[in-house]
């Protein structure tokens, strides 16, 4: 069944939106959203999309995720790094390609084929890899820079495969010589000529248009960069792909580079989920279920080669043996390249479909264990060397319980600080020149082993956990500062500590007072809503260059306070105002609400009217007459000011009208 182009978008997108939603609740990465739904309404099921159709904005969306991924490209940081990018990175690449060319000419596929397939899989993920080392703090470490330097020249070793693939499909399956190296000559003069153009023509116009603050022509300027490099290689008889890539790269050093990369994200995350929607209708269902068995043992066999080349080639240039296994599976997944040279390989014919559907799904499944496989890549190196964790080289190893409590147990009368963060770092600023002694604990490893090298009393450690309270003394403390940033981690800690120690006085720092009661309820003896209290604190500096009275300042301060901030509640909405938080709770709205003759509370009483929200306000002409009384009669022409979430102001304001 056909249907029209706009249609079949149409039913994508929906199909998208509800995908990506049900995932999130599952915890599983969009990609998979986007590949089941791809999957679901493609050729190889319910048939109501057509991929050839889709393929200029699939194209697209690679050309953006490449171009995202050439600003993350370092070339200062690839020179610093040359001894580890040049030398291991290319024997990673070079070894893992023939090794993977052998094993698939030993499978009956083509030479040509074979090419795209190697370098599909010799390629890792350096979203993936890198997102997962930064947020475990160990691209530092000694595995996450071999990682990092070897995903440096896999990105160049991209470049010479989205060069290399078209040509190898052209010429009804020839390969010739002469023509892959002038293909190869041409990508470097462009790769030149780009480059010379990001560092003199591009930064001046970037430069301009900042000057202006259009945010408009700034979006519209990255747009036509990608793209007219896209357009450049395509015209040169390269891959679209190719010139995304080098865009980002001639862009990844200017001063714009952030920017650049908030502008593009929501075009690239549209368009790069139709592509790998796209990818999803490549998906032949029946096949996948035919062959899984396949798809497991092609993921796994994947996996342990890329593991152990990675892992013997980096021992082998003297590296430390855990260090070079731990990067070993850091790396032994497929990567994102892999989808636009599998899609190359497909639209040129040099990919069988149905092996490409596998080869998709390897691909897909080895990187959906690469965050399980770098998170425990420290005991599964140590187990597999017979070394224990004290003798790792992992700078990042806690201590155990019992050296925590020795290293406490002479401390008594102190301050405990759990989260060690910007705020909790300032305390303690303040309570060293004053002699009052304090013992730290944070989760985050590469910040404790930043603080103990700087001389700080700190330690790693969970608020929740009770045994690492205990070893610290909480039961000799004095006071415990609660300043972690994350709600649901905060509320479990503070239960956790007033369980065990119910004298011990806890102070919670919250971002706002949304939770204000609850912290209070479970056992808080003071609760500090940061956002608030700076705004507390900018009043009272405002006040005092006005000459107010300290005394009268001080009042009104503590007043607001006892009430628990009532009067700092709600701002009124502008046009560029968050509705809602970064956590996606709805942001507290103040709104005029202006009654007229005919409106249904005009006459009556406003505590006969059931509103939801706060009148923090009744305006009656040129008289403001505060927060009027329950029996207050109103009348028209008064103007109410509502504070309360968007909705429920939506709710009241239909009520005031119209009853």
């Amino acid at each position: 069944m056909e249907h029209p182009l706009f249609e079949q978008l149409l039913l994508i997108l929906v199909g998208a939106v509800i995908a990506t939603t049900v995932f999130r609740r599952f915890n599983l990465p969009p990609i998979l959203a986007y590949l089941a739904i791809g999957a679901l309404l493609g050729p190889y099921a319910l048939q109501v999309t057509d991929p050839h159709q889709m393929t200029l904005m699939s194209e697209l969306g690679v050309v953006f995720l490449l171009f995202m991924l050439g600003l993350e490209f370092s070339l200062p940081r690839m020179i610093a790094m040359r001894k580890l990018v040049f030398g291991l990175g290319s024997l990673q690449v070079i070894l893992t390609t023939l090794v993977l060319i052998l094993i698939s000419i030993a499978f009956g596929i083509e030479f040509r084929g074979a090419i795209v397939i190697a370098g599909a899989l010799a390629l890792s993920s350096t979203a993936i890899v890198t997102r997962e080392l930064l947020r475990l703090n160990q691209l530092s470490a000694p595995h996450g820079q071999l990682s990092f330097g070897i995903l440096l020249f896999q990105d160049l070793a991209a470049v010479f495969f989205l060069i290399v693939v078209p040509v190898l499909g052209s010429d009804g399956g020839n390969i010739d010589t002469d023509t892959l190296l002038l293909s190869l000559l041409q990508g470097a003069g462009l790769l030149l000529l780009l480059m010379v153009l990001g560092r003199t023509v591009l930064p001046a116009l970037f430069h301009e248009i900042a000057r202006s603050r259009s945010d408009e022509m700034f979006v519209l300027m990255a747009l036509v960069t990608a793209l007219a490099a896209a357009w450049l290689t395509h015209a040169a008889g390269l891959s679209m792909a190719l010139g995304g890539f080098l865009a980002g790269m001639m862009l990844g050093e200017s001063h714009y580079k952030h920017q650049l990369e908030a502008d593009i994200r929501p075009f690239r995350d549209v368009l790069l989920g139709l592509f790998f929607v796209t990818v999803g209708m490549q998906l032949n269902l029946n096949t996948l279920v035919e062959n899984w068995y396949w798809v497991i043992l092609f993921t796994l066999g994947l996996m342990l080669l890329k593991a152990a080349i990675i892992s013997l080639v980096t021992g082998r240039l003297n590296h430390d043996p855990s260090s070079a296994l731990r990067a070993g599976l850091c790396l032994s997944q497929g990567g994102e390249f892999g989808f636009a040279l599998l899609a190359l390989g497909l639209g040129h014919q040099m990919v069988d479909s149905e092996l490409n559907a596998m080869i998709v799904s390897t691909i897909i499944l080895s990187m959906i264990f690469t965050p399980m496989l770098i998170n425990y890549s420290g005991p599964i190196a140590s187990k597999l060397l017979k070394q224990s964790d004290k003798t790792s080289s992992d700078p990042f190893t806690p201590p155990t319980l019992e050296e925590l409590s020795n290293a406490t147990e002479h401390v008594e009368n102190h301050v405990i600080i759990c989260g060690f963060g910007r705020v909790g770092q300032i305390v303690a600023r303040f309570l060293r020149p004053l002699n009052i002694p304090y013992i730290a604990i944070d989760s985050d490893p590469f910040r404790t082993h930043e603080a103990a090298q700087a001389g700080e009393p700190m330690y790693y450690g969970d608020a929740r956990r009770g045994d690492i309270l205990k070893a610290i003394g909480a039961e000799r403390a004095r006071l415990l500062i609660l300043t972690v940033p994350d709600h649901v981690e905060s509320m479990a800690a503070l239960k956790q500590i007033k369980r065990n120690y119910p004298d011990l006085p806890v102070l919670v720092r919250t971002q706002d007072d949304s939770k204000l009661e609850l912290y209070q309820n479970a056992g808080a003896a003071e609760v500090v809503p940061e956002a608030l209290e700076g705004s507390l604190m900018l009043v009272s500096h405002i006040l005092t260059l006005l000459e107010v009275p300290s005394e009268e300042i001080r009042s009104r301060i503590d007043e607001v306070r006892s009430q628990r901030y009532q009067m700092l509640h709600g701002f009124l909405h502008g046009k560029r105002s968050r509705k809602v938080t970064e956590a996606g709770i709805p942001n507290e709205l103040r709104h005029p609400v202006t009654l007229t003759q005919d409106c249904y509370a005009t006459g009556r009483t406003l505590g006969s009217l059931g509103l939801k929200t706060v009148v923090v306000s009744l305006r009656r002409g040129d008289i403001e007459l505060g927060p009027p009384p329950h029996e207050e009669c109103l009348e028209a022409g008064d103007i109410l000011i509502l504070s309360g979430e968007p909705s429920l102001v939506e709710a009241d304001e239909e009520r005031l009208f119209s009853g």
